[in-house]
């Protein structure tokens, strides 16, 4: 697959169509990675926009349509906090889909989050390595969300962690929203060998941001580093979040 020169920006009109569209796209993209490869597998994304996807896959328009017995759900980045704490990433898709599907359990490569971080980070890069047979991942899609200051997964403005080119996988500590974690995250050189990216992006107050990662060309915002080097960039956002930008964008169903 060739890189796309821009990436695509679609516009929905609520965050409920974003959800439906990005549900459309998951079952399309496992569809046709199960019919080349025999498998399909994405790393998933925290918040709220992704958990509706979440719901959509789980639900009687999407459940029968998606090979769950080829499907490999992995995580962009974990918080390293209990898988049953509310800050979880893997809570959040377990609740929301997997508890719901007939994924194998072993399909399931959660981050060991009750190891130190480190240990945690080492862990799931064995982990990639043993099912991809190399030591960068080549994800059919990697699920982005878009933080309020132009995070993606847990690598954050200023942060060493944008410059690491040697590992898949880091363990870091971040602050956001008063909040500091440590948590373990894909770096840009992993997140930019999948097949397909696709962020997720929704509400008003996420406007501003969006403007300046999509049409502020000096801007080194991590987002704005998102490039698959031999896949398809793809934004799906909603009207609201979209009310700042310039340029005309195709509005989908």
């Amino acid at each position: 697959m060739a890189t796309d020169p821009h990436p695509v920006v679609l516009v929905l009109p609520d965050a409920g169509a974003l959800a439906r569209a990005a549900a459309g796209r998951f079952v399309n993209v496992a569809a046709r990675a199960v019919r080349t490869r025999g498998r399909f597998s994405a790393a998933l994304s925290g918040g709220s926009t992704p958990g509706a996807l979440y719901r959509w896959l789980a639900g009687d328009a999407c459940r029968d349509r998606i090979p769950w017995n080829s499907v490999h759900l992995f995580w962009g980045d974990e918080r390293c906090v209990p898988p049953d704490d509310p800050g979880s990433n893997y809570r959040l898709a377990r609740e929301t889909l997997v508890a719901h599907v007939p994924i194998p359990d072993a399909n399931v490569h959660r981050v060991q989050t009750e190891l130190d971080p480190d240990a945690a980070a080492c862990a799931y890069a064995e982990a990639l390595q043993g099912f991809f047979g190399s030591p960068w991942p080549r994800f059919d899609l990697v699920l982005l969300g878009l933080g309020g200051d132009g995070h993606v997964a847990s690598l954050f403005p200023g942060s060493a962690a944008l410059h690491e080119t040697g590992r898949p996988v880091i363990a870091v500590t971040a602050q956001y929203e008063d909040r500091p974690a440590r948590r373990v995250t894909l770096t840009l050189p992993a997140i930019n060998s999948a097949r397909q990216v696709l962020f997720l992006v929704s509400g008003e107050a996420k406007a501003g941001i969006l403007h300046a990662v999509l049409e502020s060309p000096a801007s080194q915002l991590p987002a704005r580093l998102v490039h698959p080097t031999a896949g398809r960039l793809t934004w799906l956002v909603d009207a609201a979040a979209a009310r700042r930008l310039a340029r005309t964008h195709p509005v989908a169903g």
